[in-house]
């Protein structure tokens, strides 16, 4: 697992591919909004968009803003409450 991203705002988590376990099998991605204390796990065919979608936006050296206005477009799948131990 490796923090491919952290803002104010946003924070993502990145899980390698494993193709013993089904829900990684493309490998996957957490997402979290800070602000709400929200987030989301995406794997499978969503994952393996959101990593061709990252792929594309990094090549045009985004800003921040731009980096987390991407991120907003998940906000609503983001139904798990942040819990923190």
């Amino acid at each position: 697992m490796n923090v491919i991203y952290n803002s104010d705002q946003y924070s993502v988590v990145e899980f390698g591919a494993d193709a013993d376990q089904d829900a990684l099998r493309f490998g996957g991605y957490e997402i979290m909004d800070k602000p709400s204390k929200r987030e989301v796990f995406i794997a499978g065919a969503l994952a393996e968009s959101f990593r061709r979608e990252v792929k594309d936006l990094i090549a045009s050296e985004p800003s921040v803003e731009e980096i987390d206005d991407f991120l907003g477009n998940y906000d609503s799948f983001m139904s798990q409450a942040v819990v923190f131990h």
